[in-house]
């Protein structure tokens, strides 16, 4: 079972340096095929966030694939709805911040849709 974490940790990795969310990938993998809860999964992946996106902004800046005029913005609301979002799904049970995470990935899967039959 330990060599499945390899292999979310690679995928998400993976995707997480290509400025998707590895999240939105390691936390279905983790429910769906460890058995791990939805808390529990969420915990891991803003763990593993932590590292992944060091490096990768680092890469993204050597390569002047981020723009920082706008980050003064993004950075402190990040940051305070970071703990709002945590104190939020400590609130919630599993199952229900389970069904909210699928509503939520249901939707971006639209939006990206609707993107790419726009061009």
């Amino acid at each position: 079972m330990w060599y499945l974490y390899i292999i979310f940790g690679f995928l998400s990795g993976v995707v997480g340096a290509m400025g998707m969310g590895g999240g939105t990938l390691l936390i279905p993998l983790l429910t769906i095929f460890s058995d791990v809860s939805q808390v529990l999964a969420q915990g891991y992946n803003l763990i593993a966030f932590l590292p992944m996106s060091l490096i990768a902004i680092l890469i993204h800046m050597k390569n002047k694939l981020i723009e920082p005029k706008y980050l003064w913005l993004l950075i402190p609301s990040g940051v305070v709805f970071a703990v709002v979002g945590s104190i939020l799904a400590n609130l919630i049970k599993g199952g229900v911040l389970k069904v909210l995470f699928g509503i939520f990935l249901i939707v971006l899967s639209i939006f990206q849709f609707v993107k790419i039959f726009k061009k």
